[in-house]
């Protein structure tokens, strides 16, 4: 699994990382710009994420729309539906008016931060990338 993991916070990114680092590569960017930067690169490279983990409230954009531009950039390359990016917002936002923009959106998931590892899991193992004894 090829993961990008987009956060401004230090140890929000290292926590993700820690977690994510046993399923395969993770990349990490820092802001709005140069996480749509990163996908761009990989979709251009032809190695896209199948996963991308991406705080809300980030300097430079916000993760919706990074999001957005996310999906702009699937849309443009011909990507839908199973063969889009996973995306998971990880944020401290878990109010309605963030949670269905950002399934508006079209995201796949959403963790309400401190990010706990079984709920990550959990939804990981429902987009097919673990088997149901990882958890």
């Amino acid at each position: 699994m090829r993961t990008l993991v987009v956060e401004d916070d230090l140890t929000s990114r290292l926590i993700m990382q820690r977690y994510l680092s046993p399923f395969g590569e993770n990349n990490v960017a820092v802001d709005g710009k140069e996480a749509v930067e990163a996908f761009q690169l990989a979709a251009e490279e032809n190695k896209p994420y199948d996963l991308v983990c991406l705080d809300i409230m980030m300097p430079e954009m916000d993760g919706q729309e990074v999001l957005r531009r996310i999906r702009g950039i699937e849309e443009k390359a011909g990507s839908r539906g199973l063969d889009r990016s996973k995306v998971i917002m990880t944020t401290v936002l878990g109010d309605r008016k963030n949670i269905m923009e950002a399934f508006r959106e079209q995201c796949d998931g959403y963790l309400v931060k401190p990010i706990e590892k079984k709920k990550l899991l959990k939804l990981l193992q429902s987009f097919g990338f673990l088997e149901e004894s990882r958890s």
